[in-house]
């Protein structure tokens, strides 16, 4: 029993630190959704692109210099953002633009068909093969819990859960503030009536795609320096998780991507912890049925109102 509340509270760190993750994803899910009422299936890649260029980003830089760690990993940040926001126009402009008023089946094929040329362009460009991404924040926070035991908490882990909660604070604040915020709000609550007031619903569009790249590509950024490598393939999983915790909150509601994802990665790392690293997906997409058969809006999604 003394044994199991260190380990407990070593894996909750873990566990938030992944769904942290998982909310940077699913925070772009759930806006493109919540304006346009389709799933950006490309999105996971799209993270998968930002840990490249934080790479590259990193490779040109070096860690041998008199440049400080912090002013590194945040040239990383900065890079990766712009350059994912580059692609997350395009992908909107190319992908999703022309079938908008299309079929939904024709834009999920389109955005799957986007999916498979970014991992391939990936792969072509840089190689198929596993990347070793340096360590700039090696140790851990050590605290004591009494009886001897303590808890190491790496810096990385630490980092990710900061940068992720100040983020979402600041999203929360732009989207409710800001003039851009309500403009994305008036779109989710309805589009032609939107623009019938005169908002321009293409730009809303293409902010809300840009938007969510960029935090995706900070989630990629600080996942791979906590895990070390990486690959052109790790965005399908990371996109499929990050969709599932988007559902699990509520598609469409910001709160609930945030939620759904902290309660996805904390589910996610105890059953690797104490069931066994096989079943935590099992564990994870089981939680998410459940939510659906009792709950099939999320956990803070709200009934669609069908006008008629």
């Amino acid at each position: 029993m003394n044994e199991f509340l260190p380990q407990l509270i070593q894996q909750l760190f873990n566990g938030l630190s992944l769904g942290a993750i998982y909310a940077l994803i699913a925070i772009g899910y759930t806006m493109v959704y919540g304006i346009i009422g389709m799933i950006n299936f490309a999105h996971g890649d799209i993270y998968m692109i930002g840990a490249y260029v934080g790479l590259v980003t990193l490779s040109a830089v070096g860690i041998q210099g008199a440049v400080p760690i912090w002013m590194v990993i945040g040239l990383m940040l900065i890079v990766a953002v712009i350059i994912t926001g580059i692609y997350g126009f395009a992908v909107e402009q190319v992908a999703y633009k022309p079938v908008r008023n299309s079929p939904r089946l024709v834009a999920l094929i389109s955005a799957i068909g986007m999916s498979i040329f970014l991992q391939n362009w990936v792969a072509l460009g840089q190689g198929a093969r596993d990347m070793a991404v340096p360590s700039l924040l090696p140790g851990a926070f050590q605290f004591e819990m009494g009886g001897g035991f303590e808890v190491f908490v790496p810096y990385t882990r630490i980092l990710i859960i900061a940068v992720a909660v100040v983020l979402m604070i600041l999203l929360t604040i732009y989207i409710k503030h800001s003039r851009m915020g309500r403009a994305s709000r008036a779109c989710s609550q309805d589009m032609h009536m939107a623009s019938l007031l005169g908002i321009n619903t293409n730009r809303v569009i293409s902010f809300t795609f840009i938007l969510g790249a960029m935090l995706a590509a900070v989630g990629g950024v600080l996942i791979a320096l906590a895990v070390g490598k990486l690959n052109p393939f790790i965005g399908f999983i990371a996109g499929i998780k990050a969709f599932t915790a988007a559902v699990l909150g509520g598609i469409g509601s910001i709160p609930g991507a945030m939620l759904g994802g902290v309660i996805l990665g904390v589910a996610e790392t105890l059953a690797a912890a104490y069931i066994s690293s096989e079943y935590k997906d099992i564990v994870a997409f089981s939680l998410l049925v459940l939510i659906l058969l009792f709950r099939p809006t999320g956990l803070l999604g709200k009934p669609e109102v069908e006008k008629v």
